[in-house]
């Protein structure tokens, strides 16, 4: 109808046209609305299952560090822990941002640790190597959602075939004490006979799930140095200077670092000669060991443990995992690293800014620094204790062996991280002389007969290696 046509319309009838249009409007809407509301929305929720197998993989190898006091230990476990493991928690980090599938756990992905560490023993360069989806900033990635005591520090492509324990040259090892009590220059002594390669049979831990009968381990590193942790210590000043004890070796046993440890702390007391480190190694009577130095008697042959204490795990840290330069090449995000480094630019800055990250080396300078703010603070609540309470005699390092004809005192033996074993100096019982621990034979065969080992499910290959 055109519009002329209205014209000659009368008032009333333009009145129930409009109407009629209006309702029939109205109509048209409402169906219109209905139809929008049924339509199915587009997923946005992320509720759908993420395809791992649309994405190409690649392997990699990741190095990371970690502050062992927070959890559990290194290594995965199939039973509750009173705290996580560093590995659960890098895993659950990986899974969530997709790179790996979580449904096929840690063998999906072909997960390969370096070096075993235990509860409370921390890492500076620990490396695992897997599969995961190709390509994304890994480390930048990684670090905004693990916890702050967990850094990846860098990534490197490797090859289908690569083992991140089994290409590895070397592990170095280091465990930081404080010099107080302690003749040093014996330590040092003691330590420089763990070179070469040696029987550890008394210098581990025996886990007889692994059925281990070779103990031997090649040492390529074993000293002590001084490690000042504040600006104020000087070279000079024994007393108070905190040294670190770097050990080195191809492959290392259950709790190895620590038990030499024990050990080099009963020598820095005095309670102990450097020459029990060789009798300690001398484990084959039809091999024997020569005297350790010259004016030294021959050193016995020990080839069952003697009982004594491993020192404590706080201060040891795994520093370095070594490979070849034509397995492993390190890089960060924004490619590989130059040796030596050099310092970032401001378009290096803006870069990472853009991509969200902020600087590593400023996340942990920031902790190192609260760290140091600790130790200022509790060395002024040790000055503020010794107003009303004058610290003690101290009796080490001893200047001569212990006999009964002296009067007795209290021994603080340290362990290490601050731990001490308090015993009478007339109840000591040199290394030598104490009860020793059955023959590795014995145990393994006990366990293997036993519910141990009827009760053993194959392992996923994890043995002593690196293991600490």
């Amino acid at each position: 109808m055109s519009t002329q046509s209205y014209e000659n319309w009368s008032r009333e009838d333009l009145i129930k046209r409009l109407t009629r249009l209006d309702s029939q409007l109205a109509a048209t809407g409402t169906v219109n609305a209905s139809k929008k509301a049924a339509k199915p929305r587009r997923d946005t929720t992320g509720d759908r299952p993420f395809d791992f197998k649309s994405y190409p993989r690649r392997k990699i190898a990741l190095k990371f560090c970690y502050s062992g006091w927070e959890y559990n230990g290194l290594v995965f476990q199939d039973h509750p822990t009173p705290l996580c493991t560093v590995e659960s928690v890098l895993f659950d980090a990986l899974a969530t941002l997709r790179l790996i599938d979580p449904e096929e756990g840690p063998k999906g992905c072909d997960w390969e640790r370096c070096g075993r560490t235990d509860v409370g023993v921390s890492a500076a360069g620990q490396v695992v190597s897997l599969w995961v989806r190709k390509e994304i900033r890994y480390v930048s990635f990684l670090n905004n959602v693990l916890p702050p005591t967990i850094r990846v520090l860098a990534w490197s492509p490797v090859s289908p075939s690569f083992s991140s324990r089994f290409a590895c040259k070397h592990r170095h090892y280091k465990y930081f004490f404080h010099g107080n009590g302690l003749n040093v220059s014996a330590m040092r002594d003691a330590a420089s006979r763990l070179l070469g390669e040696h029987d550890f049979r008394n210098l581990c831990k025996l886990d007889p799930s692994k059925q281990i009968t070779s103990f031997k381990r090649k040492i390529l590193r074993a000293d002590i140095s001084s490690a000042p942790i504040l600006d104020s210590q000087t070279s000079d000043d024994t007393a108070s200077q905190t040294y670190v004890f770097d050990l080195i070796g191809t492959a290392f046993l259950y709790h190895q670092v620590r038990h030499i440890m024990g050990v080099l702390f009963l020598i820095g007391s005095g309670l102990e000669p450097p020459s029990v480190m060789t009798a300690l190694l001398n484990t084959d009577k039809t091999a024997p060991y020569p005297p350790g130095q010259d004016g030294e008697p021959v050193p016995d042959v020990v080839d069952c443990k003697p009982e004594y204490q491993m020192a404590d795990g706080l201060p040891l840290m795994l520093w370095d995992c070594a490979y070849s330069e034509d397995d492993v090449k390190w890089r960060g995000d924004d490619g590989a690293f130059r040796h030596p480094p050099e310092p970032s630019d401001s378009q290096t800055d803006e870069r990472s800014t853009k991509n969200g990250e902020t600087h590593l080396y400023n996340q942990v300078q920031s902790i190192h620094s609260r760290s140091l703010i600790h130790s200022a603070l509790d060395a002024h609540f040790l000055r503020a204790a010794s107003i009303f309470h004058p610290p003690p005699p101290v009796h080490l390092p001893l200047s001569a062996p212990l006999t009964n004809s002296n009067a007795p005192f209290t021994l603080r033996v340290p362990l290490g991280g601050g731990m001490y074993r308090h015993c009478s100096s007339r109840s000591y019982i040199p290394l030598l002389r104490r009860k020793r621990l059955e023959p590795v034979e014995v145990v393994n065969e006990r366990w293997r007969v036993g519910k141990g080992g009827r009760r053993a499910v194959k392992r996923n290959g994890d043995d002593d290696d690196g293991l600490e």
